[in-house]
C-alpha cells in the first residue's frame, strides 16, 4: 500500500513569518482541530469496543462458572441428570476456553488498539495545543519588542535604552523563530501520526480478532493474514518515512538556527550581509506612515510585497492583499523623518500620491529602494529580470566610478575654502535619454576624463570673492533674491536690468575636457544620473537660481544665503537634456588654476520644476545684455580716456608756459645781480642777495646752476 504525498509547512519561511505562511499555518491548525475532534469520536468508539470485550470476557467467565455450578443446584421438581451435567461441563469447558481467549483478546486490544490512540490523544494532541499557546505568546512578545524598537528616537537616542531594546528584539525574535519551527515540525509530523494512529489500532484490533478466530476457516484465515500483512507493511513504511522526515526537519532546524542568528538583530552589519541591488521582487514587514491630523501622524506595521508593477500590502490575518501604489515609472527616495529611521518615500508617476515607509534596517531600506527602482524601469517584464537588472547596474557601474571627494580636484582654483558636508544627497530618479548621433561618433574620453570624481553635494563658497568669508568661518552672505543686499555694499551692479529666479535642485558636477558643443553636457548628465542610480543617491539639494547680468547664484531658499556664485563671463555653454527637458546643465570655465596647459572646466547639472530651456534662454539673454553693457562701458571708457588725454595735454601746455615764465624771471634776477653794488653813505656796499648762498652763486657758475635748476 503506497501512501499519498503529505503537504507540510515550510520551515524555511518561519523567519520571514509572512501572511501567506500564517494563512497556511491556520489551515494546518484547522486540520489539527478537525483531527482532534474526529479522533475523540474514534477513541470513544474503540473504548466502547474495549469495554464491551472486557464485559464479554467477564460474562463468558461467569457463564462458565455458572455451568460448572449446575450440578450443585437443587431443583425441587428435577432429579439429577448426569448427561445434562456432563454436557454442561463440556460447554463450561469450551466456554471457559473461550473466556480465556476473550481475556487474551482484551489484553491484545488494550495493547494494540487502545494504547496507540490513547497516547496520540493524551500526548500528541496536547503537545500541539501547548506549542500553539507558547507560539502565540512568543509572537506577541516579538510584536511588542519590534514596536518599541521602531519608536526609538533618532535625535534623543539613549545608547543604553537602544542596547536594551535591541537585545529584547533579538531574544524575542529568536524565541519566536525557534518556537515556530518546532510548532511547524509537530504539525508536519501530525500528518503522519494521523495515519499511523488510525491504522495501528485497527491493525491491532484485526490481529487480535484474527488470533481469536484461529479456529475459523483456513481460507478465511489465509485471506485475513494476507490483508493484515499488507497493512502491517504499509504501517512500517509510513513509520520509516516519518522517521526520515523528522530527521530532515531536525537538520533543517539546526541549519536555520545557525544561518538565521545574524538576522535576529534588527539592523545587521551590511559588511556581513551585503545589499542585493538586482531584485525585482521583494516582500517583508514595513511601517507605513498615516496622517491623523495637520501635524500628527501614526505608523502601522503591515506586510508589503511587490506584484508585477504594483506595491501591495496585507495585514496579519487578512485573506488577501490590497493595492497601495502603482510603481511603474514612479520615483523613490530616502527621506529624513523626525521620529523614525530608515525611511523612504515612493511617489507615483503623476506626483499625486506619495507613501512614506520605514524599514527595519539600513540594508532592508537600501534593498527596497533598489527593488522599486528596478520595477519602475519595468525590468520585471524581461525574461530574466534579475539578470537584466544585474547587467544594467553593472553597465552603469562600469560607465562611471563616482567619488565623494570634490575638494582635491578644486584645490588648484578654490584656495582657502572650507568644504561642505560630505553626506550623500538623494532625490527622485530621472531616466537618462538616448545618446545623440554626434556623441556616438565622438570619443567619450575627449569629453570627460576616465575616473573623474563626481560631486553630489554643494560646497560653499565656490568663488574667490568669498575666500575671506570661508577663512573666518562666518555664515554665507544673506542675499535678497530680487537683487538687493542688506547690511553691506552689493558686489553686483545695482543697475542690473535682469533678475530672474528659478527653483532648481542640484544633481551633481564633475570636471570635463571639451566645451565645443552640448555633447559634453549630455555625457555629464548620463554619468551623474547613472552614479546616483548605482549608489542609491536620491536626495537633492533644493535652491533658488538667480540669473542676473553679472552672475548666476544658487541661494538657500530658507536662509537666503548664497551657496554658489558663478560669474556670467565664465559660463561658456548651457543646454537641456534631449528627452527630459527639466534637466539642464552649464559648463563653467574657471579663471583659476590650469591643468595640462588648459583652464579647468566644470560641468554642473541641475533639475528644475519647469522647462529647463527657459533657464538656458534666460542665461543666454543675460550674456547678451552683459555683452551690450560691456560694449557700452568700453565706449564710455574710451570717451573718458580721450577727455583725460585732452586735460593732460592742456596741463602739460600750462606747465610749459609756467616754466618759460620762471626762466624769464630767473634771467631778470641774474641780470640784476651782475650790476655793481652802489655804495652807502658811510662808503660800504649794499649786498642785494639775502643769503650767503646767493653770494656764492654770483658769477658764471651761479648763472649756469640757476639755468639748470630752471
Amino acid at each position: 500500500m503506497i501512501m499519498p504525498g503529505i503537504d507540510k509547512l515550510p520551515i524555511e519561511e518561519t523567519l520571514e513569518d509572512s501572511p501567506q505562511t500564517r494563512s497556511l499555518l491556520g489551515v494546518f491548525e484547522e486540520d489539527a482541530a478537525a483531527i482532534s475532534g474526529y479522533f475523540s469520536q474514534i477513541f470513544k468508539a474503540m473504548q466502547r469496543i474495549y469495554d464491551a470485550q472486557n464485559e464479554l470476557s467477564a460474562a463468558t467467565h461467569l457463564t462458565s462458572k455458572l455451568l460448572k455450578d449446575y450440578e450443585k443446584q437443587r431443583f425441587p421438581l428435577g432429579g439429577d441428570d448426569e448427561v445434562m451435567s456432563s454436557t454442561l461441563l463440556q460447554f463450561a469447558k469450551v466456554i471457559d476456553e473461550l473466556s480465556s481467549c476473550h481475556a487474551v483478546l482484551s489484553t491484545q486490544l488494550a495493547d494494540a488498539m487502545m494504547f496507540p490512540i490513547t497516547q496520540f490523544k493524551e500526548r500528541d494532541l496536547k503537545e500541539i495545543l501547548t506549542l500553539k499557546e507558547v507560539f502565540q505568546i512568543a509572537s506577541d512578545d516579538y510584536d511588542v519588542a519590534i514596536n518599541r524598537y521602531s519608536r526609538l528616537s533618532k535625535r534623543k537616542e539613549n545608547e543604553k535604552v537602544k542596547s536594551e531594546v535591541m537585545e529584547d528584539v533579538y531574544t524575542s525574535r529568536k524565541k519566536q523563530h525557534q518556537t515556530m519551527m518546532h510548532y511547524f515540525t509537530v504539525l508536519n509530523t501530525l500528518q503522519y501520526k494521523k495515519k499511523m494512529t488510525l491504522l495501528e489500532p485497527l491493525l491491532g484490533y484485526m490481529q487480535a480478532q484474527n488470533s481469536f478466530f484461529k479456529l475459523g476457516s483456513e481460507n478465511l484465515t489465509q485471506q485475513w493474514e494476507d490483508f493484515l500483512t499488507d497493512i502491517g507493511t504499509s504501517v512500517q513504511n509510513v513509520r520509516r518515512e516519518m522517521d526520515g522526515e523528522v530527521e530532515a526537519m531536525q537538520q533543517t532546524i539546526l541549519d536555520m538556527e545557525q544561518a538565521s542568528d545574524p538576522l535576529y538583530m534588527p539592523d545587521p552589519d551590511p559588511s556581513k550581509i551585503p545589499v542585493n541591488r538586482n531584485l525585482t521582487r521583494k516582500a517583508g514587514y514595513l511601517n507605513r506612515r498615516n496622517k491623523t491630523g495637520l501635524v500628527s501622524s501614526s505608523w502601522d506595521r503591515q506586510y508589503f510585497f511587490t506584484q508585477g508593477g504594483n506595491l501591495m500590502s496585507q495585514s496579519r490575518g487578512a485573506v488577501a492583499g490590497g493595492l497601495v501604489l502603482d510603481i511603474d515609472n514612479c520615483s523613490v527616495m530616502a527621506v529624513d523623518c523626525e521620529d523614525r529611521r530608515f525611511c523612504f518615500q515612493i511617489t507615483s508617476f503623476d506626483g499625486k500620491k506619495a507613501v512614506i515607509l520605514q524599514a527595519h534596517s539600513r540594508k532592508d531600506c537600501a534593498e527596497w529602494i533598489a527593488t522599486i527602482n528596478n520595477i519602475s524601469k519595468r525590468i520585471y517584464l524581461s525574461e530574466n529580470p534579475e539578470e537584466t537588472a544585474a547587467r544594467v547596474n553593472q553597465s552603469a557601474l562600469e560607465a562611471v566610478t563616482p567619488s565623494p571627494s570634490f575638494q582635491q580636484r578644486h584645490e588648484s582654483f578654490r584656495p582657502n575654502t572650507q568644504g561642505g558636508p560630505r553626506a550623500s544627497r538623494s532625490g527622485s530618479q530621472c531616466s537618462v535619454g538616448s545618446e545623440s548621433p554626434a556623441l556616438s561618433c565622438l570619443s567619450l574620453d575627449s569629453l570627460v576624463a576616465p575616473d573623474t570624481p563626481i560631486q553630489f553635494d554643494i560646497i560653499s563658497p565656490v568663488s574667490e570673492e568669498h575666500g575671506s568669508q570661508a577663512k573666518s568661518g562666518a555664515q554665507g552672505r544673506r542675499t535678497n533674491p530680487f537683487g538687493e543686499l542688506g547690511g553691506s555694499q552689493s558686489e553686483e551692479r545695482e543697475d542690473s536690468i535682469l533678475h530672474q529666479l528659478f527653483i532648481v535642485r542640484f544633481l551633481g558636477s564633475m570636471e570635463v575636457k571639451a566645451t565645443e558643443n552640448a555633447d559634453v553636457i549630455y555625457e555629464t548628465m548620463r554619468q551623474i544620473l547613472a552614479s546616483r542610480a548605482i549608489h542609491n543617491i536620491f536626495r537633492m539639494t533644493e535652491s533658488h537660481l538667480l540669473v542676473t547680468c553679472d552672475s548666476l547664484k544658487l541661494i538657500d531658499p530658507q536662509t537666503q544665503v548664497t551657496r554658489l556664485r558663478f560669474p556670467l563671463s565664465s559660463v561658456v555653454l548651457c543646454a537641456t537634456h534631449q528627452e527630459n527637458k527639466r534637466l539642464f546643465g552649464f559648463v563653467l570655465q574657471t579663471a583659476g588654476g590650469r591643468v595640462d596647459g588648459r583652464p579647468v572646466t566644470v560641468c554642473y547639472v541641475l533639475e528644475s520644476n519647469n522647462d529647463g530651456e527657459k533657464i538656458c534662454d534666460s542665461v543666454g539673454l543675460a550674456k547678451q545684455i552683459a555683452v551690450h553693457s560691456e560694449m557700452d562701458r568700453k565706449a564710455t571708457q574710451k570717451q573718458r580716456d580721450l577727455e583725460k588725454d585732452k586735460e593732460k595735454q592742456k596741463e602739460e601746455l600750462n606747465k610749459q608756459k609756467q616754466i618759460e615764465k620762471d626762466l624769464e624771471e630767473q634771467s631778470r634776477l641774474i641780470a640784476a645781480s651782475s650790476r655793481p653794488n652802489p655804495p652807502t653813505a658811510d662808503g660800504q656796499f649794499v649786498v642785494l642777495s639775502n643769503s650767503p648762498s646767493e653770494e656764492s652763486e654770483i658769477g658764471e657758475e651761479g648763472q649756469k646752476k640757476r639755468e639748470s635748476e630752471a
